[in-house]
């Protein structure tokens, strides 16, 4: 059974979700903006600011917005790993000034230093390329958030155990947007991904042909890079994924809902193909995924009640999710077994699935997983005794003993998929 804290937890997280559920299904009285861009966390959150150096625990953030028409972000988070000389690392957490481009690199703080965060060097020398982890945050579709304390602690851990980089996205919540928008906003920053890795490779090509500085012996010591921008001059080009990320080594990871939306993005990738390129969805990983269905399972009948997400208040969240005239809880949203499926199961890509002991969701997550075996796709199990919904997400039950062995548990099966050959076994 559950801890003591965890049944107390889940009594006043219970009672906290069904009053912000009733309050946006009663009260829907949104902000005209909120309706047209979206809404990506809520102001009851606690956000994590984001630090783009190393100095907390190896691992640099930043925040992105990509989409001018929606409020779409993603949180990026890059290991120290990903720099081949440790040693390098604190001399690139600032950036120091030369006489010379004083005045041009503008505001200095005061002890004379310009603090721009970590910023991979332009040849390139001292990166290391790593997967991408693109990663989707649970919130039961109306809550939630890329950039929350919870979600910000659980990337770092999969940063670091993985030895890759974390691509966190902050999609449109529910019911200012409903479906499709969380699932267009997955496909969106899959696609984004792989411009920016079309933009680096030409970028990197502009810069073979860069006017030389000291060493090259032109243009009075400075060197000049030629690079792409936009037409406000800005660099379209993200530096920490150009010189960090390898496109071809791309996992999803989904967590409660966010589980379906990568599910959906897998989908996309397998119907896209090529046309990705260099993209390569190599594996996915759902957490506790949020499958539903009209039929009810096993599970869904005996813990019905259980911790955490009841199925009452779940249904309310589809409720919210799904457009009115298309709720059905058989929706290709919902349940991943419903007949007619766009993409055929033998071409997903190899999908992990973690489910919890005392998770009323459990069994149809165990059959989705048991369909793909059977078309010979590889997709394990990891199942949890005494575990409840989100055990390893969220923030009170992060430290159990569940959450640290769920975490190695998925760095040690991602890694069959994400490590470069002749280094299988680096774990």
């Amino acid at each position: 059974m559950p801890s003591l804290t965890v049944k107390l937890y889940s009594v006043l997280f219970k009672f906290l979700l069904k009053r912000k559920l009733q309050t946006l299904n009663e009260n829907p009285n949104f902000n005209p903006n909120s309706i047209s861009h979206g809404v990506v966390t809520r102001p009851d959150e606690s956000i994590a600011t984001a630090n783009p150096s190393f100095s907390i625990d190896g691992v640099a953030t930043k925040d992105l917005h990509i989409d001018p028409s929606t409020s779409l972000s993603i949180r990026i988070f890059l290991p120290d790993s990903a720099i081949i000389s440790p040693k390098s690392v604190p001399n690139l957490r600032v950036r120091v000034p030369s006489s010379k481009n004083f005045n041009k690199l503008g505001k200095v703080s005061e002890n004379g230093v310009l603090y721009g965060g970590y910023l991979p060097v332009n040849n390139g020398r001292n990166c290391r390329k790593l997967p991408i982890i693109l990663q989707f945050h649970g919130g039961g579709w109306v809550s939630g958030g890329n950039d929350t304390v919870a979600n910000d602690m659980f990337c770092r851990r999969v940063a670091k155990l993985c030895d890759a980089v974390v691509v966190a996205v902050g999609y449109r919540l529910a019911p200012e947007s409903r479906y499709p928008a969380a699932f267009e906003d997955g496909v969106k920053v899959l696609n984004w991904l792989g411009k920016q890795a079309n933009l680096a490779e030409c970028n990197w090509s502009l810069g073979n042909g860069r006017i030389e500085g000291q060493g090259g012996g032109t243009m009075g010591g400075e060197g000049r890079r030629r690079q792409i921008v936009d037409g406000f001059g800005s660099s379209m080009v993200e530096p920490w994924l150009a010189a960090h990320g390898d496109p071809s080594r791309c996992v999803l990871l989904g967590v409660s809902c966010g589980a379906n939306i990568a599910n959906h993005v897998a989908q996309h990738a397998v119907k896209t193909g090529n046309l990705l390129d260099p993209i390569r969805v190599v594996a996915q990983v759902l957490m506790y995924p949020f499958f539903i269905g009209n039929t009810p399972t096993r599970s869904e009948v005996k813990m019905c009640n259980s911790y955490l997400y009841d199925k009452s208040m779940s249904i309310l969240a589809w409720k919210l999710f799904l457009p009115e005239e298309e709720f059905n809880l058989d929706h290709p949203a919902a349940n991943p077994l419903t007949p007619g499926r766009e993409t055929p199961l033998k071409y997903m890509p190899p999908t992990l699935t973690v489910v919890a002991e005392h998770d009323w969701m459990r069994d149809r997550a165990i059959a989705y997983s048991e369909e793909l075996r059977k078309v010979n796709v590889d997709a394990p199990v990891l199942d949890y005794k005494d575990a409840v919904h989100e055990f390893a997400t969220l923030d009170t039950l992060l430290k159990t003993p569940q959450a640290q062995a769920c975490y190695e548990d998925i760095a040690i099966w991602v890694k069959k998929y994400i490590s470069l050959r002749g280094h299988e076994f680096s774990y």
